[in-house]
């Protein structure tokens, strides 16, 4: 290992302990269940904002998303970021404050525990229901973060794919399992900053080692369909296709996922003030523009980089998510102050990684500690005993992520892509329907849920593959499902009783 590596090793490094750094400080404040998972609803806006988007944007925003850009052209890569820019703001516009008020007003502190109160769930069903598709999706959803740590050191730095894996996730559950939810938010605010900081860096350098932004425009407009937003088409040739309006919704789709994401819904409900929320809005939302479209820019710059000889022809899209890591190792050779940049650079994909996997630990931990063992099970634990099962929940589950990120082949894409139709069909219209419903039972709540996790399985390994129309993105039709589930059912069920309705009433009426 050179001088150039050990500098970018070292800025890492010193990243990586800043991060334990802040876990070990908001251990102290660690008293409760409730402090662990939600943190007390004490996020302020700007904190709640960006740590948000930062658990949003996994590690697919710095490698993914450019990655897809650069083999396939913008039309995927683009529709899939307005489909998360609409998702993004329609959430914080209709869910947050109403989530917020609500869950305190029934006292919960996870997402499967607000809709087991929200329907008075006596039979456990929902939270049982809920906290199981939680760990079954949050597995996967946070191995994606893991291959992202592995594929960064292996590609850049030639260390072992698996040893490189298993040290990131262990630098995540360290933080995570010591300082819980406030220092995940916490990491989150500072990775976010992080990642702005990489998104630039790479687009100014990016575009001078391709020979400038009218040779990045020429070298695209070589390839038939590269920058049409109605074209599907690959730099390796195998010819341009129009990307239909079909193709469009099934991509867009992916704003329908926001209203069921555990680990940005906990967001909501851990925020210090409802009013302020709004400001919340605004400014994670600008930031969610930003980067969607600076990273799909990325991907148009890191091909003209790779004609201009700066840095390779990637050969798959799987391949091309290394990119970022290309252009950090392409900037460190030009001397100690640009490598440690490059460091910089890299801990921004680090960051991507960590503030999605911590948040997806602790909801996926909350699951199996708070709703299977606590409500479900009903085992009686003392805050102590509380804190130190949840502590083990957050290990467990990433000893099971790790397994699944054994594979250094995986496609952080598309495993995001499935994990992301779970939790939105799962979560997604029973939670729309659980606020703005009054008339939505327990009934239909546990039918829409059911129905839409299983038809996330089918629609994708039995449906899909017959192509055509059926080939849509899994979340469109299993949310539709879902939905009809819940209100059909709901309507041949008795309705809720006068208690629940009042408390909905309640909710609805308060400003």
């Amino acid at each position: 290992m050179g001088s150039t590596e050990i500098l970018m090793l070292v800025s890492i490094c010193i990243y990586l302990v800043g991060m334990l750094v802040i876990g070990i400080v908001y251990s102290k404040n660690q008293t409760s269940a409730a402090e662990f998972y939600l943190g007390g609803r004490r996020l302020g806006p700007l904190v709640t904002a960006l740590s948000t988007e930062a658990s949003d944007m996994s590690a697919w925003l710095l490698m993914g998303v450019p990655g897809l850009a650069f083999f396939c052209g913008i039309a995927e890569a683009s529709w899939t970021a307005i489909g998360l820019i609409i998702g993004t703001y329609l959430n914080w516009l209709f869910v947050a404050k109403r989530l917020r008020r609500y869950s305190v007003k029934v006292g919960a502190i996870t997402v499967p525990d607000f809709l087991a109160r929200r329907f008075r769930d006596k039979s456990k069903v929902i939270e049982t229901l809920g906290a199981l598709m939680i760990i079954v999706f949050f597995v996967p959803y946070t191995a994606s973060g893991f291959v992202a740590c592995g594929k960064l050191f292996h590609g850049l730095m030639g260390f072992d794919y698996t040893t490189a894996m298993i040290v990131s996730a262990a630098v995540i559950v360290a933080y995570t399992s010591t300082g819980g939810f406030m220092a995940a938010s916490i990491t989150s605010l500072v990775q976010s900053l992080v990642m702005t900081a990489t998104l630039v860096i790479v687009v100014v350098f990016g575009i001078n080692a391709a020979g400038g932004w009218d040779q990045v425009a020429q070298n695209a407009k070589e390839i038939p369909g590269y920058l049409d937003m109605f074209t599907r088409t690959a730099i390796d040739g195998s010819g341009a296709k129009a990307y239909n309006p079909l193709d469009i919704a099934g991509t867009v789709a992916w704003a329908l996922g926001y209203f069921g994401m555990p680990h940005i819904l906990t967001h909501f409900m851990a925020a210090s003030d409802e009013k302020k929320l709004s400001t919340s809005r605004r400014v994670g939302t600008v930031w969610v523009v930003i980067s969607l479209a600076t990273a799909v820019v990325i991907g148009i710059v890191g091909y003209g980089m790779a004609k201009a000889g700066a840095i390779e022809m990637f050969g798959s899209a799987s391949a091309a998510e290394t990119l970022i890591p290309a252009v950090a190792q392409l900037i460190a050779q030009n001397g100690a102050v640009f490598a440690i940049i490059a460091g910089v650079l890299l801990a921004g994909i680090l960051a991507a990684t960590m503030s999605t996997a911590d948040a997806q630990l602790l909801a996926a931990a909350s699951g199996v500690t708070h709703n299977l063992l606590t409500d479900v099970f009903g085992v009686k634990m003392s805050d102590k005993k509380t804190m130190f099962i949840a502590r083990i929940a957050v290990i467990c589950i990433a000893i099971l992520g790790i397994l699944f990120a054994l594979d250094p082949e995986s496609s952080i894409f598309k495993i995001v892509s499935f994990a992301w139709a779970g939790f939105g069909a799962t979560f997604g219209p029973v939670m729309l329907f659980g606020l703005f419903w009054k008339r939505c039972n327990r009934f239909g709540a546990i039918a829409g849920m059911f129905g839409g996790a299983a038809t996330v399985f089918v629609w994708k390994y039995a449906i899909a593959p017959l192509g055509g129309i059926l080939g849509i993105y899994e979340l469109l039709p299993a949310f539709v499902v879902s939905s009809l589930l819940i209100v059909v059912v709901s309507l041949l069920t008795p309705a809720p009783d006068a208690e629940i309705t009042a408390e909905f009433d309640a909710v609805k009426a308060a400003k």
